[in-house]
């Protein structure tokens, strides 16, 4: 008798896990990453809120395709599952990269939103970062991790879908259990008779 698999290395544990960081990382690119306040007297705005969409465009980008890299993952089989995984895993590490540098050089990050705002390229501006690049780099982490556990904990997934339990299932003619409808429509299409 096989061990029960523990619940942080269940499938739907980690997708979960995975489905909801990534939803958060984006959901930090649609608020405010960095206020910038201008020195320069003739520049007409005295401050710019930046949203991380557009301090960091890469940032919302990779989140998507964590996103949609982690859906995929809940069909795949063995090794598209470790493709779709380290895939999932790269776009976290990439999310970490960028924001990182967002944090280490703030002015950088808000130089061409400053420039379209002011019309000037190159106006000396004060920028700090508020806590949204650092919420998405503990969620774009978190992501990491979870992708990590994917890698690592999905070699022992077992069956993914119905039609995989449909190919383990005993030899034709043998009964294990009651057939609905959807069993019908599908040993018909195996070219099964469901009446015998």
């Amino acid at each position: 008798m096989s061990k029960p698999t523990p619940v942080w290395a269940r499938k739907s544990t980690l997708i979960m896990l995975a489905v909801l960081a990534a939803l958060a990382v984006f959901g930090t690119t649609t608020q405010t990453w960095i206020h910038v306040s201008f020195a320069q007297v003739q520049v007409q705005q005295s401050n710019l809120n930046i949203p991380g969409n557009k301090a960091a465009v890469s940032v919302s980008a990779l989140a998507l395709v964590a996103l949609a890299g982690t859906l995929a993952l809940t069909i795949a089989g063995r090794i598209s599952r470790i493709i779709t995984g380290a895939i999932v895993l790269l776009a976290a590490l990439g999310i970490v990269a960028v924001v990182l540098g967002v944090l280490a050089d703030p002015s950088a990050a808000a130089m061409g939103e400053v420039g379209k705002a002011t019309g000037v390229i190159g106006v000396s501006s004060n920028a700090s970062t508020t806590w949204f690049p650092v919420a998405a780099v503990v969620a774009a982490a978190v992501l990491a991790i979870a992708a990590a556990l994917i890698l690592w904990a999905g070699r022992r997934w077992s069956v993914r879908t119905k039609y995989d339990a449909a190919s383990s299932s005993p030899a034709k003619g043998a009964s294990s259990g009651p057939i609905d409808e959807i069993d019908s429509w599908d040993r018909l299409s195996r070219g099964d008779d469901p009446t015998d």
